[in-house]
C-alpha cells in the first residue's frame, strides 16, 4: 500500500493550473496553456469503466511539453478505479486526479461524479483503493456540495485526506447550482483551513485581480482554472506577472493559428484531421469571442460579482476586433477559414 507522502502534497503546494475539462483540455489547448504557464495540466475526465475495457486510452495521450501531467478519472467502484489509475500512471500520467465534482446528468445519474458528494464514505473509501494502487501524487476534485441545502464539502475534503489524497481541489459551487451563480469562496477557504494537505480553490479565475483578492481573502495558495483559460489561454502568464495582458488583433489571431497548427499535428493535416480540428477551433471559438480588455477599475466596479459573469457588446469601430468578438456561427466558420488561409493580420 502507498501512503500519501510530503513530496507529494508538495507537487501541488503553490501551483497555477489548468483544470481538467471535457473538450477544452483536449491535447492541443493544454500544450498551448502548458506555454503560457500552467504549471499542472490534466486529461479530459476518462470514464475508469471504459479504461479498464479497453477504451478512453486517446485521452491518456500528452505532449512532452507536459511534464506535469495528470489524468482524472471517474468512476463509482474501487477496484477499478484502482485499476484505471494503474494503466493512467503506467501510461506516463504524474499524478492522477478523482472526478467527484462533475455535474453531468449522465454521471450523476450512475452514480458518478457528483453524486459521491452525497455518499462521504464510500468516496473516502475510493480514495483510499487508488492511494493503496499507485504512488504518484492523488488529487481529489470536489465541489461545495451536491445541493444548497447539504454544503458538506469540509467533511468531504476531511474524509478524503485522511484516505489518503495529497490535495483537494475545490470548486465554489454545488452541483445543483452548475454555473448560474459565482462561485463561495467562503466554502474553499473553510475546507483549507479544515485539512493539512493543500486546497486548490476553483471558481471564477479570469483576471490576476481575482487572484490577487482570492489570495487576501483566503489561506489558499493553488488555484485551478476552468473558464478563464478557455476565454483566454495566456491567463497563466497574467497570474504569474500579476498583471493583465491586451494582446493586439493581430496577437489573438496568430494564437488562434497556434492552436490550430497544434491541432494539426495532433490529429492529422490531411482532410479528416482537418475536419477534426475544425469542429475543435469551432467548440473554442465559443469561448474566446468573450474576451475582453478588462481593467482593474472595471474589477472593482463589479465586486462581490466577478467580471467572468459579465458580458458586453462587441467592440465598435474595427471591423477585425468585432469579428473575433462575435458569437455569430457564420462568423466563426469566417475565422476558421481565414486560419487555414493564412488570410489574418499578422500572417
Amino acid at each position: 500500500m502507498f501512503a500519501a507522502s510530503a513530496a507529494d502534497r508538495g507537487f501541488f503546494s503553490d501551483v497555477i493550473a489548468m483544470a481538467p475539462m471535457a473538450l477544452g483540455g483536449n491535447l492541443p489547448y493544454r500544450r498551448l496553456c502548458r506555454e503560457f504557464g500552467a504549471d499542472l495540466t490534466c486529461s479530459e475526465m476518462v470514464v475508469a469503466d471504459k479504461l479498464v475495457k479497453g477504451g478512453e486510452r486517446a485521452l491518456l495521450r500528452h505532449h512532452p511539453t507536459e511534464d506535469r501531467f495528470g489524468v482524472q478519472l471517474c468512476g463509482k467502484h474501487a477496484e477499478t478505479l484502482a485499476e484505471g489509475a494503474r494503466i493512467a500512471v503506467d501510461r506516463g500520467a504524474r499524478f492522477i486526479d478523482l472526478n467527484f465534482g462533475c455535474p453531468i446528468d449522465l454521471i450523476v445519474s450512475r452514480g458518478g461524479g457528483a453524486a459521491l458528494l452525497k455518499r462521504p464514505r464510500k468516496l473516502a473509501e475510493l480514495v483510499a483503493a487508488v492511494r493503496a494502487a499507485v504512488d504518484v501524487p492523488l488529487s481529489v476534485k470536489i465541489r461545495s456540495g451536491y445541493s444548497e441545502d447539504r454544503l458538506n464539502a469540509v467533511e468531504v475534503a476531511v474524509l478524503a485526506a485522511a484516505a489518503g489524497a495529497d490535495a483537494i481541489a475545490v470548486h465554489g459551487r454545488t452541483r445543483a447550482q452548475r454555473y448560474k451563480r459565482s462561485a463561495d469562496w467562503r466554502i474553499v477557504a473553510e475546507v483549507a483551513t479544515a485539512i493539512d494537505v493543500p486546497v486548490l480553490g476553483n471558481g471564477d479565475l479570469l483576471t490576476p485581480w481575482d487572484l490577487a483578492r482570492r489570495r487576501a481573502e483566503t489561506p489558499v495558495r493553488s488555484f485551478l482554472i476552468a473558464r478563464g483559460c478557455l476565454i483566454k489561454p495566456w491567463v497563466f502568464r497574467e497570474m504569474r506577472e500579476g498583471r493583465p495582458w491586451y494582446p493586439t488583433v493581430a496577437e489573438r489571431w496568430a494564437i488562434m493559428r497556434r492552436y490550430l497548427d497544434y491541432a494539426l499535428e495532433h490529429l492529422g493535416d490531411d482532410g479528416k484531421g482537418r475536419e477534426r480540428a475544425r469542429r475543435f477551433v469551432i467548440w473554442h471559438l465559443h469561448f474566446w469571442h468573450r474576451w475582453r480588455p478588462y481593467t482593474e477599475a472595471d474589477f472593482h466596479a463589479h465586486l462581490p460579482e466577478s467580471l467572468i459573469q459579465k458580458r458586453e457588446d462587441p467592440a465598435a469601430g474595427d471591423p477585425e476586433a468585432a469579428l473575433l468578438a462575435s458569437a455569430d456561427e457564420a462568423d466563426h466558420e469566417r475565422i476558421w477559414n481565414r486560419l487555414v488561409d493564412g488570410d489574418f493580420p499578422g500572417a
